[in-house]
């Protein structure tokens, strides 16, 4: 996640959570893994949920970040380190205030 949008708002993205981040930062987890086998029983391609937390101290910064983030990877494709992301599409979002901060919550689901 590096688009120039993002950036601007925030250099801090950690992976599944931190405990002494400033805001505004982002929080990233995998929720969950599905595989999918063809019907010929071949390897098949793995299903991904991916949650991503925005926080940040203003709700308007927050959604803000949130819609830079979606912009960034909704649609998306891509190969990294032979990995290839063959889809990325926002499956729900919501927000909360949670540790004297606004959370913009965005679910993905990633086809690899």
């Amino acid at each position: 996640m590096g688009s120039s949008r993002i950036t601007e708002r925030t250099g801090k993205i950690y992976p599944v959570v931190t405990d002494e981040a400033e805001l505004p930062y982002i929080v990233y987890r995998r929720a969950e893994l599905a595989h999918k086998p063809t019907k010929a029983g071949y390897p098949g391609a793995d299903t991904v949920k991916i949650e991503i937390m925005c926080c940040t101290a203003g709700y308007a910064e927050g959604v803000e970040l949130a819609e830079a983030v979606r912009e960034t990877l909704e649609y998306s494709q891509g190969e990294s380190d032979g990995l290839v992301m063959r889809s990325c599409v926002l499956e729900s979002s919501e927000e909360r205030w949670e540790d004297d901060a606004f959370v913009q919550q965005l679910d993905f689901i990633i086809k690899i």
